[in-house]
C-alpha cells in the first residue's frame, strides 16, 4: 500500500474517486500477490515441486499483467523522462523518509531481522537513485545509457552496471552468485 500512497502523493492526486481509490489497492494488491508467489515458487522448487512452482510462477506472471493494466489505467505510465522522473522521486521517498523511519521502528523492537531488510534495501535505494540518474542526464540529450551488463546481489538488490566488486559493499555477497540481467 506504501507504493500506491507515494505513486498518488508524489503525482498530487488530492481529490480522488471510489474509483482511484479500488484501482490503487487493486494495484498494490497485485503487485504483492506477485511477488509473494515468485517467493512460493522457489519455495516449491527447492522443496522438489517443479510443476508447482511453475504454477506460482505462471499466477505471478498473470497478476503483474493485472497490476500493469491498473497503473496504466491510473495514468502513471507516461514517457521515459516522467518515468524516470517518478523512479527518482520514489528512490529518494524511501532512502530519506521511508526507511529510516521503519529502521528507527525495528530499532525500537528490537527486530533484528527486520533491521537487516530495512538497512540493506535504505543503501540500495541510493544505488538506484543514482542510476535513475544517470540516465535522466543520457534522456536529456535524446541518447540511451551506454551499453553495459547490468548486475544484481542476489541478495540484498546491489545494483551493478558494468564491473562487479568481487564482493557486494552492502552484503558480502561474492560476485559470483550477482545476477546477470538481460
Amino acid at each position: 500500500m506504501l507504493i500506491t500512497l507515494f505513486i498518488f502523493s508524489v503525482c498530487g492526486d488530492s481529490k480522488l474517486t471510489k474509483t482511484d481509490e479500488n484501482l490503487k489497492a487493486a494495484f498494490a494488491g497485485e503487485s504483492q500477490a506477485n511477488r509473494k508467489y515468485l517467493a512460493f515458487a522457489k519455495v516449491a522448487e527447492a522443496e522438489g515441486f517443479p510443476q508447482i512452482a511453475k504454477l506460482f510462477r505462471a499466477a505471478a506472471e498473470a497478476e503483474t499483467i493485472h497490476a500493469l493494466n491498473h497503473l496504466r489505467v491510473m495514468g502513471q505510465v507516461k514517457s521515459t523522462a516522467e518515468n524516470l522522473g517518478a523512479a527518482v522521486a520514489g528512490e529518494t521517498y524511501e532512502f530519506e523518509s521511508m526507511y529510516p523511519q521503519f529502521i528507527e521502528d525495528a530499532k525500537t523492537e528490537d527486530n533484528k531481522k527486520a533491521l537487516q531488510s530495512f538497512d540493506m534495501a535504505n543503501k540500495v535505494e541510493h544505488v538506484h537513485a543514482d542510476l535513475y540518474k544517470k540516465a535522466i542526464t543520457a534522456i536529456k540529450t535524446q541518447t540511451d545509457l551506454p551499453q553495459t551488463d547490468i548486475y544484481v546481489c542476489p541478495d540484498c538488490g546491489n545494483t551493478f552496471d558494468g564491473e562487479v566488486p568481487d564482493f557486494c559493499p552492502i552484503c558480502a555477497k561474492p560476485k559470483s552468485a550477482f545476477t546477470k540481467i538481460a
